[in-house]
């Protein structure tokens, strides 16, 4: 794949990470993503999960932006993350990875109902919904996310599938 493809594919990533459809990521569409997922599942904000799920969205929008935001207005454009991605992490998605991990475990949790550390298939997809995923999507990338085929989607399984969706390896 050449260079244009490449980024041509990571700048549609872009507007996943801009929730409010602003035109650049900053730390509120993280909390903002946060919040939604907090109301769809109805876990209140001062909660253990709550409170680990809006630090989860603090480190990952720190880590993006230790990335992205090269001239440190604490906003991220579209050019901005497409060259940190290029630059930074399309050989290293497990550099990503590490960077979203404690936002991604923190939304596991809240959306695990029975609290054995994954989501069920139709949790995951309610949880991408609240993120933003359209509901004729959200089912079919959680049914995917499920690996192993045991009805739930764990960290094992997430984690490095959000780092290969944001990095595009070739």
């Amino acid at each position: 794949m050449v260079n244009s493809e490449y980024e041509r594919r990571i700048a549609a990533r872009f507007t996943t990470f801009d929730q409010d459809g602003n035109g650049h990521i900053d730390r509120s569409d993280f909390s903002g993503a946060a919040k939604a997922l907090l109301a769809e599942f109805g876990v209140a904000a001062r909660s253990e999960k709550g409170q680990a799920l809006y630090g989860g969205a603090e480190a990952l929008w720190q880590g993006l932006a230790g990335i992205a935001d090269r001239d440190g207005d604490q906003r991220i454009t579209r050019e901005e993350f497409v060259t940190g991605a290029v630059k930074r992490l399309r050989d290293k998605p497990d550099r990503f990875a590490e960077i979203a991990r404690p936002f991604l475990h923190a939304a596991l949790d809240v959306a695990d109902a029975d609290g054995d550390g994954a989501a069920t298939v139709a949790d995951t997809a309610r949880a991408l919904t609240a993120f933003g995923v359209p509901e004729e999507l959200a089912r079919p990338a959680a049914e995917a996310l499920d690996t192993d085929g045991d009805g739930k989607v764990g960290e094992s399984e997430i984690v490095p599938a959000f780092a290969r969706y944001f990095t595009v390896p070739e």
